[in-house]
């Protein structure tokens, strides 16, 4: 009997790219052997309009709410059918939390991206991503009740007890880390690497952030067999983040039929 391979989920956080650069990231994400692609701070621009169109005319199934103007957001893309109504509709900068369903044999699997605001000192890009991390820990449904659910993306926070710790980040931040697991989640990283060290962004002077994250409901927990960061789109320059790979042993139903979203399309034929 043949074993079904494991649904794979990636995030990665585009870095609001320009047409030329999306052109560049679009063999990367077609090349990658995840079902479901979570992108993250998307905009409505040139780039990121090129990426879903690709990938729709390719049979993928893609979620892209697009942001207001100087806004950004993020996307779902997905070779399994994404099912409604969404499992989260956040009330305050909703492009912000896409969210939908994926059909596995042994029930629903809800997916809910995030891109959080990142912020400054200012009280009032403070204030924004205090309320839309307030928002989500209002909607986000427990992660104590039956259904399988990942929480993931980039949440422009890091855990309590990140090495190294960066005294700008304030409670609020970690609270929402906190709260998390309070509902019912785990951070799927920890829950195979639980003292590893390991960045998603790194800055000039070779700090590593751990922004970017995988939180598993408790139904969901036992089902993730790997997580692991993947480094090359950042070393490589097709964006600045590392992109975040996780395995879970689930089988999905309904596989979508896709083509190569990087293939040249065919000019219409007019009759």
């Amino acid at each position: 009997m043949t074993t079904p391979e494991p649904l794979g989920v990636l995030t990665f956080n585009l870095n609001n790219p320009s047409r030329e650069r999306a052109g560049l990231q679009l063999p990367w994400l077609a090349d990658r052997p995840e079902r479901v692609l979570v992108l993250t701070e998307t905009v409505a621009s040139k780039g990121c309009d090129f990426l879903a169109e690709r990938f729709t005319a390719a049979g993928y199934a893609v979620s892209f709410p697009t942001p207001g103007a100087g806004e950004r957001g993020a996307m779902i893309v997905s070779r399994l059918p994404l099912d409604g109504p969404a499992p989260c509709a956040v009330d305050y900068l909703p492009h912000r939390a896409t969210a939908a369903t994926i059909k596995t044999t042994g029930g629903p699997l809800d997916v809910i991206g995030l891109y959080v605001p990142s912020r400054d000192a200012t009280p009032a890009k403070t204030e924004r991503k205090r309320r839309f991390l307030d928002a989500c820990r209002a909607t986000i449904p427990p992660g104590t009740v039956p259904a399988a659910r990942l929480v993931l993306g980039d949440f422009n926070i890091l855990e309590p007890t990140h090495d190294p710790h960066y005294r700008f980040f304030q409670p609020f931040e970690y609270e929402f880390y906190n709260w998390l697991g309070d509902a019912g989640y785990r951070d799927a990283f920890r829950l195979l690497r639980p003292t590893a060290a390991d960045y998603s962004w790194v800055g000039r002077t070779g700090d590593g952030y751990r922004y970017d994250h995988a939180f598993a409901s408790t139904a969901l927990a036992d089902k993730v067999i790997a997580c692991d960061y993947v480094h090359e789109p950042r070393t490589a320059r097709l964006t600045d983040h590392s992109a975040l790979s996780l395995q879970l042993a689930v089988t999905p139903l309904q596989p979508l039929l896709v083509s190569d979203p990087t293939a040249t399309p065919e000019p219409e034929t007019l009759f």
